[in-house]
């Protein structure tokens, strides 16, 4: 398992940027972060639950809180505060974040929504 040596908030710019042990670093925006949320509001109780999550373009992070040594609690301005971000998640986000981020877009297209 990776575990971060650093953990920046970058609130201008709205990314959080995390380096891991392993010599990887990733800078994953907050929309990002929000609408692949690991909370049962986003994710669902079970595949083919999920929530798409839309509108969230300009949400920010108002805090973010350690859990243990193994996660993040973020806590967003829309409200939405619940979901533990592992370390292992967030490693998963930042290898996997720009087909992630294309198949978001392509599922927001396909609504007719908007960021």
């Amino acid at each position: 398992m990776t575990t971060p040596t650093e953990i920046t908030l970058h609130q201008q710019s709205r990314v959080l940027e995390i380096a891991f042990d392993d010599g990887s670093s990733f800078r994953l925006p907050f929309e990002f972060l929000r609408v692949f949320s690991p909370s049962a509001e986003v994710q669902g109780h079970g595949p083919g639950q999920e929530v798409l999550q839309f509108g969230k373009k300009d949400v920010n992070l108002t805090s973010v809180e350690p859990v243990g040594s193994y996660a993040l609690q973020l806590n967003f301005d829309d409200g939405h505060d619940s979901g533990l971000y592992t370390w292992d998640r967030l490693y998963s986000f930042g290898k996997n974040q720009d087909a992630m981020w294309q198949d978001y877009l392509a599922q927001l297209k396909a609504a007719g929504k908007g960021r």
